[in-house]
C-alpha cells in the first residue's frame, strides 16, 4: 500500500478501482515470459500503472543500453498486475506499496517479494481553513480515506502532526477505533473521492494526491505532510517486485537499480513532480518489512 501521489502515481496511495483493466489483463494470459538469468538482450515484462507517462521511455532507453528490452504492460486497475505476476504473464510489476502487497500475500496466499525500493508519496493533510496546523482548535473534526490502507496511513500522519493519539502507538493496521479519546480533534471517515469536497465542512482532511489534483487544491493548502523516513511510514516504501523464485535474478536486480540511475530519477521528478522521496532500502530490508507487516496481518484476521 502515498501521492502530482502517487499522485498521478497514486499508489502510491492505493485504492481500489474499476476493472477496465480486464481486457489488457487478458491480452497480456498465456504469455509465459521465460526470462533467465543473465540472459543478453532478453525481453522482461513490467506491469505499471502509469505506462503513459514519458520517464518510462528514459528507463527503456537506459534498459536498452545493458542489454536488456523492457517491455511495458499498463493496467488501470490495481487489482490486476499482482495476479498476472503470480500467473507469469509478467516478469516483475512496479506500482505498489510495501502495505499493498502484504495485503495482497496474506488475502490471496501468494509470496511475491519487493527487490527494490523507488519512493515514498506524501499523503498531505490539506484545510481551506487554517494555514497551520496548530490553528485547529481541539474538538475539531478532520476527514480521512475510510477504505482500510489509506485510512491507517491517514491516522498515523495525524498522530506525527500530533492532533491525534493511537492506542499502543498505532500501526499500519490502526482504525479510527484506535484513536484515544485524550485526542485532540474528531476523525471523520469518508469515502476518499469525497474527502477534497469535505473540506468545506470540516477544519481539514487528508486528501490523496489524484483527488487532491482534480479538486484544483494547491500546495498553499498543505498544511502538514508525513515524513518519509520516519519508521511508521516505512510500509509505503513503493517498489519492484517479483515471484519469490525470482528474488535472485541478476537481471531483475539490475532493473530495480536502473530505476535510480540519475537520468531515470530526473525524468521521474519531472513527470511526477518532487513531492516524492526516493528511496534506496535493500531488497533484504524490504523482504524483511514486508515479513512483519505480513505477520500483523494474519495476527489481525
Amino acid at each position: 500500500m502515498s501521492t502530482s501521489d502517487l499522485v498521478r502515481r497514486l499508489p502510491r496511495v492505493l485504492g481500489v478501482f474499476a476493472a477496465s483493466a480486464a481486457l489488457l489483463f487478458a491480452a497480456a494470459c498465456g504469455s509465459d515470459t521465460g526470462s533467465q538469468a543473465g540472459d543478453a538482450n532478453q525481453t522482461v515484462k513490467i506491469g505499471v500503472t502509469d505506462g503513459a507517462e514519458p520517464y518510462w521511455q528514459t528507463y527503456k532507453q537506459k534498459a536498452q543500453q545493458e542489454g536488456i528490452k523492457v517491455e511495458l504492460v499498463n493496467f488501470s486497475d490495481y487489482n490486476q498486475p499482482n495476479p498476472a505476476l503470480a500467473q507469469k504473464q509478467l516478469d516483475l510489476n512496479e506500482f505498489q506499496h510495501l502495505q499493498y502487497l502484504a495485503d495482497y500475500n496474506v488475502q490471496s496466499n501468494q509470496d511475491l517479494v519487493p527487490i527494490g525500493a523507488t519512493a515514498v508519496y506524501p499523503l498531505p493533510l490539506y484545510s481551506k481553513k487554517h494555514s497551520a496546523v496548530d490553528q485547529i482548535p481541539a474538538g475539531g473534526k478532520v476527514a480521512i480515506p475510510n477504505d482500510p490502507t489509506n485510512q491507517a496511513r491517514a491516522l498515523l500522519v495525524l498522530q506525527a502532526a500530533k492532533l491525534i493519539t493511537l492506542k499502543d502507538g498505532g500501526n499500519s493496521l490502526s482504525t479510527p477505533a484506535d484513536v484515544e479519546a485524550s485526542s485532540k480533534v474528531t476523525v471523520v471517515p469518508v469515502n476518499a473521492s469525497q474527502t477534497a469536497a469535505s473540506l468545506a465542512s470540516v477544519d481539514a482532511a487528508i486528501v490523496n494526491n489524484n483527488y487532491a489534483t482534480a479538486a484544483k487544491l494547491t500546495k498553499d493548502q498543505i498544511i502538514y505532510t508525513d515524513d518519509a523516513n520516519a519508521p511508521e511510514f516505512k510500509p509505503y516504501i513503493n517498489a519492484f517486485v517479483a515471484r519469490a523464485a525470482d528474488k535472485n535474478n541478476p537481471t531483475y536486480l539490475k532493473l530495480a537499480k536502473l530505476y535510480h540511475d540519475p537520468e531515470v530519477v530526473a525524468a521521474v521528478k519531472k513527470d511526477l513532480g518532487t513531492d516524492g522521496t526516493f528511496k534506496t532500502n535493500s531488497e533484504s530490508d524490504l523482504q524483511t518489512t514486508l515479513t512483519t507487516i505480513e505477520d500483523q496481518i494474519k495476527a489481525n484476521r
